[in-house]
């Protein structure tokens, strides 16, 4: 890889830790900026960041329509979970259920885990990697809940997966029949 694209990979970085900089200063002037891009450039020459390898595919529609779909399970959740606790308080039941991924990938996996435990209600909290399964708690269950919780855990791996998996990925999703999303 030449340096010109090596440097052009770290503008971002470079950016994210300049805004960095001039969030903590909490003002945005010339001096400001000018100091931050040189504790950026410090900062990553210092550290620098490993190369990261990843079959990651964006995909702009299915990635538009993810987004669309957190934000909707973000507003649902948040009413379900006032509901429950206006209804039931502190004696609303919960529940752990272990759910086996579809995907072997580590950065599937944690961005499946990152959007379960976006919403209320839910969270991961355990991955066992060498079996592929999330240990989902969930608030609200019942008796018969766990296949719920499962299936609406699937959806979300067909979900993510559909946005920015690899076509093997894709393809293997698309032909499970629990994998809705």
């Amino acid at each position: 890889m030449s340096r010109r694209k090596r440097l052009l990979r770290r503008v971002p970085l470079l950016v994210w830790l300049t805004l960095v900089w001039v969030m903590l200063w909490g003002t945005l002037d010339a001096g400001t900026v000018f100091f931050g891009v040189i504790v950026a450039l410090l900062v990553s020459a210092v550290f620098p960041m490993p190369p990261i390898t990843t079959n990651i595919v964006v995909r702009p529609l299915r990635l538009a329509q993810l987004v669309l779909y957190l934000a909707w399970d973000l507003l649902i959740s948040t009413a379900r979970v006032a509901w429950q606790a206006v209804r039931y308080g502190p004696g609303t039941k919960a529940g752990i259920v272990a759910v086996t991924m579809l995907t072997d990938s580590d950065h599937l996996t944690a961005m499946v885990a990152n959007a379960v435990s976006l919403a209320p209600g839910k969270f991961v909290m355990q991955i066992d990697r060498a079996n592929r399964i999330c240990y989902v708690y969930a608030l609200g269950m019942g008796e018969h809940d766990a296949e719920a919780v499962r299936r609406d855990v699937l959806g979300l791996e067909a979900k993510v997966v559909r946005a920015v998996g690899s076509p093997a990925e894709v393809a293997m999703v698309e032909a499970h029949p629990k994998a809705e999303g």
